[in-house]
């Protein structure tokens, strides 16, 4: 494999796989307005035009979410707000949070999920139902992204296996063939690359074309991403993480995502009609630390802007 040797700040003897390299670009990366606050200059962090995904978590006002995608717009940045179906009680408040987000912060993408909430708000309790409501083609969003989960769903096929995932995303495919935004599926995060590749596929298989933006943890404390995969429901590769808590010597070091990004790189390369297209970055440990490192392992320094 192709190896590139970079440099940055100062003189560093490090090595940049080619091939990984190539499948971190235009990645994307998710945010929420309590992580954003704490970011002085995004544009410090992030290449321009780097794709924000503003996570909606319930209890989150409105006018923060919409106060975060017109900092993060005005500085150059794709913003796409979460809609969670859940927490949105009717069409009103729908078409209330579509224009805010238009007329304050010139948002044209979003996000649509159910939500991490059990029981919905109002009448909304699935993104299908977002979108049949024919509300975002007529604002004219360009993209509209909605979830996939590569590990399956208990919340939508408690017994385990994908008959009803499978069916949520069939009846998604088809929305999307007569709609004019551009569609993508974008994950929650997963450890093994195996699984993804066979839930990747397993999508082709059935009809399934959307592309597909690949979620990734980036790096953090061992303790904090199992916490966080036993909070989002993300099953099988527990283990992963729980085998390297086992190990001493590595239960002290920060988790990086370099196997699972470099697994996946490398069968993109032998299978290029591979439906996952971008890597999407649920920054756990943080922010600037996911952003640092994946400028490093794209052989890049930190964007420094011109500010002023």
């Amino acid at each position: 494999m192709a190896l590139l040797k970079f440099q940055r700040h100062e003189v560093v003897d490090n090595y940049i796989d080619a091939t990984l390299q190539g499948f971190l670009n235009d990645y994307s990366i998710e945010v929420m307005p309590r992580t954003a606050h704490k970011i002085d200059d995004f544009r410090v962090l992030l290449p321009q035009g780097t794709r924000v995904y503003i996570a909606h978590i319930e209890g989150t006002d409105i006018r923060d979410m919409v106060a975060t995608a017109q900092r993060l717009s005005k500085d150059g940045f794709n913003v796409m707000p979460h809609f969670p179906a859940r927490l949105i009680k009717n069409q009103s408040e729908l078409q209330n949070w579509i224009d805010l987000y238009q007329m304050e912060a010139g948002v044209t993408q979003a996000l649509l999920l159910a939500g991490s909430n059990k029981k919905p708000f109002g009448i909304f309790d699935n993104s299908i139902q977002l979108l049949e409501t024919g509300m975002f083609d007529k604002a004219g969003f360009t993209h509209l992204h909605i979830a996939g989960h590569p590990e399956g769903n208990r919340d939508i096929d408690s017994g385990g296996g994908s008959v009803g995932i499978d069916a949520a995303l069939e009846r998604k495919q088809s929305f999307s063939n007569n709609s004019d935004a551009k569609m993508a599926i974008v994950t929650q995060f997963a450890f093994e690359a195996e699984p993804i590749i066979k839930w990747a596929n397993h999508l082709v298989n059935i009809g399934i074309t959307l592309p597909i933006h690949i979620g990734i943890a980036g790096p953090a404390r061992l303790q904090t991403l199992i916490k966080f995969a036993i909070a989002c429901g993300v099953g099988s590769s527990l283990g992963v993480l729980q085998k390297r808590s086992r190990d001493l010597s590595k239960l002290l070091l920060p988790f990086e995502p370099y196997d699972i990004l470099k697994k996946l790189a490398d069968y993109k390369v032998s299978n290029p009609d591979f439906k996952i297209e971008r890597v999407h970055f649920f920054p756990l440990g943080g922010i600037e630390q996911c952003a640092l490192w994946v400028a490093r392992n794209k052989g890049e320094a930190p964007r420094r802007a011109e500010l002023g």
